[in-house]
């Protein structure tokens, strides 16, 4: 099966090669990757899969579907770019991309991932074609991972209802079991409108928006001492009122992210945020309009899909990366501080870590895999994933992969800037057959699901899912 796997994916790999360069150059945000869905469409269509789009009333959201009996596998695929990443390919510096007026750029290997769930779904179709095993197959189109929650809004529409295993993985530093948990979010934004008027000559008949942001933040700062400490939240300001200093500004705005490791939890803190907005709007005269943006639930890893997906990454070990790329992630490492070195996206938590740490110190690249330890299971990472929505619905089993330099971190110029290399590329192939070997293992012995679903049914009888976003909410870009 091992060998099959490898072959099926091998021999289409230009494919998926062109397919991930296509959508590096496209560089889409949050619910605008209409032409990287319609690239991955266009593949799946050409492998027989049928394609429905418009999923949860999100027009870059689509699901394409293989068969129709069987066990249900889906392949979760994210293709959303990040705002203000212009670099350009295969430097080694940080310089903007002189391709395109673009200033977006894939600095979380999402052309990557979107293309390896591609290949895995058509692989593993592919392999149950060829031995006549009923099963269907399901990738799902994802957007907007990236501050938009797209896997929620298509968990509120039913998307992920029916199936018996999620697959999804992320390009990463490392080789890995993703067995850790998530924290769930809540975003909004806070509008707040008073009235202007002149600073100097009439500043009693001006109501400050700008001193209502103010005076919320100072209330919501005080707040850090009162929520679990595992918790934390963000703001920025998306609107100052303006540049003149001259002027009561009459309009301001802000934007919260609220982290905790239940969704229960950051719903507590979002509530008492908007008394402290309501508090700060009564002090200055001014209204506050509470614009909840998005939201996602924290991610359980499931534990029998995980040791299955363990087992299959030990099997095909690390990526095999050539002198080529080791010379190329040595100059990208250079780039790196001492304090930026220090970064790693497995922690080193337990005597497992450690000793394959010790074992691989000094490499640039890792060749080397982590075995799947399920003490990680009760560790919470301080991020967040939409694919914590589909955990909840289906058991979810995703993997990390090295396609980046060691020690480079999420949403850097770096990680731009590798994504069409030989690195990102074998990396992405190597994810591709630990996903489809995955799947057809637990499509060969289908008791496994039975316990997968078991397992996650003890979570869920003691906590029920509750999608986190309102249904009066619809997915946008902050459009307010």
């Amino acid at each position: 099966m091992y060998k099959q796997i490898e072959k099926l994916i091998n021999q289409k790999q230009h494919t998926y090669f062109q397919t991930s360069d296509k959508i590096w150059d496209i560089a889409e945000t949050k619910f605008h990757e209409k032409e990287s869905a319609d690239v991955l469409i266009n593949v799946l269509k050409e492998e027989g899969f049928s394609v429905e789009t418009n999923i949860g009333e999100i027009d870059t959201a689509f699901v394409a579907s293989f068969g129709n009996e069987g066990p249900v596998i889906g392949f979760l695929g994210e293709y959303d770019a990040l705002p203000s990443m212009s670099q350009k390919a295969g430097s080694t510096q940080k310089e903007a991309n002189p391709d395109t007026e673009n200033t977006n750029g894939h600095g979380c290997g999402h052309n990557l991932l979107g293309t390896a769930s591609l290949a895995a779904a058509i692989a593993t179709k592919d392999y149950i074609t060829e031995h006549n095993i009923p099963a269907q197959i399901k990738y799902f189109g994802c957007p907007a991972e990236e501050g938009g929650s797209g896997k929620t809004f298509m968990a509120r529409a039913g998307a992920f209802n029916g199936l018996d295993m999620a697959i999804c993985w992320h390009p990463g530093t490392d080789n890995a079991i993703w067995g850790v948990k998530t924290l769930a979010n809540i975003q909004a934004a806070f509008e707040f409108k008073g009235k202007s008027a002149h600073a100097a000559n009439a500043p009693d008949m001006g109501r400050s928006a700008l001193d209502a942001c103010e005076l919320m933040n100072v209330g919501g700062n005080y707040l850090r001492e009162h929520v679990t400490p595992e918790a934390r939240y963000h703001y920025a300001y998306m609107d100052a009122g303006g540049v003149a200093p001259s002027v009561v500004q009459d309009h301001a705005k802000l934007l919260y992210l609220i982290r905790a490791p239940k969704g229960s939890q950051a719903k507590e803190i979002y509530d008492r945020l908007c008394k402290i907005a309501e508090g700060a709007a009564l002090m200055t005269e001014t209204e506050v309009t509470v614009h909840f943006d998005k939201a996602c639930s924290n991610y359980i890893p499931n534990v029998v899909y995980s040791r299955i997906m363990g087992d299959v990454m030990m099997h095909y070990g690390g990526p095999e990366f050539d002198e080529e790329d080791q010379v190329f992630a040595k100059a990208i490492h250079d780039t790196l501080t001492e304090e930026e070195k220090q970064f790693r996206m497995v922690p080193p938590a337990t005597p497992v870590e450690q000793k394959v740490l010790k074992e691989n110190v000094g490499k640039v690249l890792a060749d080397y895999v982590y075995p799947f330890n399920e003490v990680l299971t009760n560790v919470t990472l301080p991020g967040s994933s939409d694919v914590g929505d589909v955990s909840w619905i289906v058991p979810t089993v995703q993997c990390i992969v090295a396609t980046e330099v060691q020690n480079t971190a999420m949403h850097t110029w770096q990680w731009v800037t590798n994504g069409k290399s030989g690195i990102a590329k074998k990396g992405m192939i190597q994810a591709a057959k630990i996903m489809a070997a995955t799947a057809v293992k637990v499509l060969e012995e289908p008791e496994y699901i039975e316990q997968a679903k078991a397992e996650l049914k003890n979570i869920t009888d003691v906590t029920p899912y509750v999608n986190p976003i309102p249904a009066d909410v619809k997915p946008n870009s902050l459009a307010f």
